[in-house]
């Protein structure tokens, strides 16, 4: 009678593990993850992804490994970790992330060095959550947000990078483009409209000290941002991103 009652159990776990639900992601149109949100199941998503500068945001996290797995060793990942404005310029100022890996529906930077094409993603046991987490900026009155498309969506005065153009990760005005932002991409607003010119800076982790804020930061000095614009002193408030104190980079969260 135990041997059966065994046997049972085991007959009972394999199906509730069978029984596990599975999303297959849109990358296009996109997908309602309301009726997934807060819950644990096996995704399947086929994106494409352009040799050279991308942008993506997955609704599941994915470790570095992970990554690793299915765009290659060498790739790079990159979070908006600050902004500058010098005139109509905006500076777009991306850190070095992929030891963190991808988190949920934040928007990144993703540097392929592959043939353009599809690349399939296969997560046993994610965990989906609908709640978006865009990178804001306020800087000199000017709000930048990078965030991103989980269903298909207009592109009328938003930046993003075009295929064409994508080797620097050059972001720009995409109004003429009649798609507009398919699902799992990313863009960037500004809230003074669209006649700003975007420029992209590439930041490597390992240069860059990260701390909660200024006033954390061991020694006194002068707090420049990236461009050698005098912004402050350490101890005064500062705004998340990345500047210079006493000729090395410091990250404020």
């Amino acid at each position: 009678m135990k041997k059966l009652l065994l046997i049972a159990a085991v007959a009972l776990g394999c199906a509730s593990a069978s029984a596990q639900q599975t999303l297959n992601l849109s990358t296009y149109a996109g997908t309602d993850l309301i009726k997934y949100n807060k819950k644990t199941v096996n995704v399947n998503v086929n994106r494409y992804v352009f040799n050279g500068w991308n942008t993506i945001s997955l609704p599941f996290a994915m470790s570095e490994e992970q990554i690793n797995e299915v765009f290659g060793s060498d790739c790079r990942l990159e979070t908006l970790a600050g902004v500058e404005k010098d005139g109509s310029e905006i500076k777009l100022n991306f850190l070095d992330c992929k030891a963190e890996g991808i988190k949920a529906n934040t928007p990144y930077i993703l540097h392929y060095t592959g043939d353009t094409g599809n690349k399939v993603i296969k997560a046993t046991e994610a965990f989906i959550t609908d709640e978006p987490a865009a990178k804001k900026f306020s800087v000199n009155g000017v709000e930048v947000k990078f965030e991103s498309a989980q269903k298909q969506m207009e592109a009328k005065g938003l930046y993003g990078i075009l295929a064409k153009d994508n080797s620097e990760a050059s972001f720009v005005n995409v109004d003429d483009v009649k798609a507009g932002f398919y699902a799992t991409r990313c863009y960037v607003a500004v809230s003074d409209g669209t006649f700003a010119t975007l420029k992209t800076n590439h930041i490597d982790a390992k240069d860059v000290t990260a701390i909660s804020s200024a006033s954390e930061y061991k020694g006194k000095g002068d707090v420049y941002n990236l461009s050698g614009v005098k912004v402050g002193r350490t101890g005064s408030k500062l705004a998340p991103g990345v500047y210079i104190i006493n000729n090395k980079k410091v990250l404020v969260k």
